[in-house]
């Protein structure tokens, strides 16, 4: 199946079994609108966290069945993420989702040394299936909203991470750039010589279930008319499955032109945990939290 559509990858996600969600802090109508859509269409079985009579008051607002639901009662929202992972921990759920709570709430929980989902020395990462209509396929960027400035260890992660998601969703052999300011190999900029690095690496087969080229300029990656001018010769230029980025702020520039210049849909989530973790914006629509659903549920073991 060539996916090049999110709806696409819903629609995979929804020929297999269902996975087991857990919604942290689940009080809010877009996650229990997105959580119930991926109930309705099979993609999961669903355990929210969160204030018992808020989440049935939303529910009965949306017109949605709380039977459908496995609820938990916790008001705080602390707690209800760490009763969240505690879940997830205990063999009872396959997908944690970010529900009504700030992010630094909701990671606490996942990076707690003794209770949360990471294992010890684990990079942890957000990826991002980005759907923009200006490009021909899908996107899967790294990293947008974890690692500020990734070193060479961690962007060899972050490479492992978009590989295998492109590959799961499909992508046979993965094109990953390494985006940088330039496509010349400039000493003096750090980001250009581990891009460096990392594509002599993939040369010699260290990462042989891609193709990686860098330093790539971000214009050389995607288009493959700036290819031609500059008559570069690659083997991902104006091509690219995936885009690793230098460090967090281009990365996150990037996703946010995607979604507010070009109106793309987004998919995403954190790698690197004991499960997938849902990480979308308290303010994101119920389409966005569905697609990023669907792509937890089709990472999940």
């Amino acid at each position: 199946m060539n996916i090049t559509k999110l709806d696409q990858v819903v629609e995979l996600v929804k020929s297999r079994p269902a996975k087991r969600l857990v919604a942290a802090y689940a009080n809010d109508a877009h996650t229990i609108e997105a959580v119930n859509n991926a109930v309705d269409m099979g993609i999961v079985k669903a355990t929210l966290v969160g204030d018992k009579a808020t989440i049935e008051n939303v529910c009965k607002e949306l017109n949605i069945d709380t039977a459908k639901f496995n609820i938990i009662q916790e008001s705080d929202a602390n707690k209800a993420a760490a009763k969240a992972c505690e879940l997830i921990n205990n063999g009872e759920g396959d997908i944690l989702m970010k529900g009504l709570l700030s992010t630094d709430k909701y990671m606490h929980a996942i990076l707690d040394k003794e209770k949360g989902l990471c294992p010890p020395k684990v990079t942890l990462a957000h990826i991002a299936v980005i759907e923009n209509p200006q490009y021909h396929k899908l996107l899967i960027v790294s990293d947008c909203a974890i690692l500020p400035l990734p070193d060479l260890k961690q962007k060899q992660t972050l490479l492992k991470y978009v590989t295998k998601t492109a590959k799961t969703i499909g992508v046979e052999k993965p094109k990953v750039a390494m985006v940088c300011a330039t496509e010349q190999m400039l000493a003096g900029l750090p980001a250009c010589v581990d891009a460096a690095i990392i594509a002599k690496m993939a040369d010699r087969g260290v990462f042989p279930d891609c193709l990686v080229d860098g330093p790539l300029s971000i214009d050389l990656a995607l288009d493959a008319e700036t290819v031609a001018i500059k008559k570069l010769a690659s083997p991902v230029a104006g091509d690219a499955d995936c885009l690793v980025f230098p460090n967090l702020e281009s990365a996150n520039v990037f996703y946010k032109c995607c979604t507010k210049f070009d109106h793309a849909e987004i998919g995403a989530m954190l790698m690197g945990a004991k499960a997938p973790c849902v990480l979308s914006s308290r303010g994101d629509t119920a389409k966005t939290k569905l697609y990023s659903i669907a792509i937890a549920a089709i990472m999940a073991k």
